[in-house]
C-alpha cells in the first residue's frame, strides 16, 4: 500500500513546501492580495458553490459505501473527520486568530477582495476547517483506491497504472482547489489553509497505519500485500 500510495504523498509534500515557501517570501496580508489578484465573475461563483462542498455534500458522499454494505470506509471517514476536528478546534480557540476581514480593518489603504453574497466571518481563522474537510475526504480515497489497486497490482498493465497515478493526482488537485477557495473568497489566509490541509493529510495517514487491522479488519489482505511487496 505504502508504494501505491506514495506518488499522492509525495505530490502533497511538494504542494506543501512551495506554500511554505511562499509564506516565507511575502508578509501574510500581501500574499492575500497577491493570491487574489484575479477575480471574475466565473470564479466567484466556482469557488462560492466548490467551497460548500465541505459543508455537508462531502459528507453525503462519504456515506455512499453504505449502498454497498461498505460501511468500514464510512466508518474510516468518520473517525478521521472526527479525530481531525478535535484538533482543529482546539487549535481555532487556542490561538484564535483574525479572519482576513478583521485582518483588514486595520489597513484602509489595503483593499480586502470579496466575493459578492458571500458572508465574512471575523474570527478563529487558523486553521482552516473547510480545507481540513477536503483534504481528510480526498486523502481517505487515496488511501482506499491505493489499497485496491495495491491488492490487484500483479493483474494491472501500465496503462492502469498510469491511470491510478492520474486519479490520485486527480483526488489532491480537488483537495487542493478546495483549500484555495477559502483564500479566493477571503474566509481564510494561506497559514489557516496550510495548516487545515496537514490535519487532513496527516489523520487518515494515521488512522489508517495504527488502525487498518482493528478499524477496517484488513489484517489477512495487509499481510497479503506486505508479502508481496517483499517479495518485490
Amino acid at each position: 500500500m505504502k508504494k501505491s500510495f506514495l506518488i499522492y504523498g509525495i505530490a502533497y509534500f511538494i504542494l506543501l513546501i512551495f506554500t511554505l515557501a511562499l509564506l516565507y517570501a511575502y508578509p501574510k496580508l500581501e500574499l492575500h492580495l497577491l493570491l487574489n489578484s484575479y477575480h471574475t465573475k466565473v470564479q466567484d461563483i466556482f469557488f462560492t458553490y466548490y467551497s460548500m462542498l465541505a459543508e455537508w455534500p462531502l459528507y453525503v458522499l462519504a456515506l455512499l459505501p453504505l449502498l454497498w454494505k461498505k460501511i468500514k470506509i464510512t466508518i474510516f471517514f468518520a473517525l478521521c473527520e472526527l479525530s481531525g476536528g478535535v484538533v482543529l478546534q482546539i487549535l481555532k480557540h487556542l490561538i484564535s486568530m483574525p479572519r482576513p476581514y478583521s485582518a483588514f480593518e486595520n489597513y484602509p489603504d489595503m483593499v480586502l477582495p470579496v466575493v459578492e453574497g458571500v458572508s465574512l466571518h471575523s474570527s478563529n481563522s487558523f486553521p482552516s476547517g473547510h480545507a481540513s474537510t477536503f483534504f481528510v475526504f480526498c486523502t481517505c480515497c487515496a488511501i482506499f483506491l491505493a489499497y485496491r489497486y495495491q491488492l490487484k497490482a500483479g493483474k494491472r498493465s501500465h496503462k492502469a497504472l498510469m491511470l491510478f497515478d492520474f486519479s490520485l493526482l486527480v483526488l489532491l488537485s480537488l483537495a487542493a482547489l478546495g483549500a484555495y477557495s477559502r483564500v479566493y473568497l477571503s474566509q481564510h489566509f494561506l497559514s489557516d489553509v496550510c495548516m487545515g490541509s496537514v490535519i487532513g493529510f496527516v489523520t487518515p495517514c494515521l488512522m489508517f497505519y495504527f488502525g487498518k487491522n482493528k478499524i477496517l479488519k484488513l489484517k489477512s489482505n495487509t499481510n497479503t500485500i506486505e508479502n508481496r511487496d517483499a517479495t518485490a
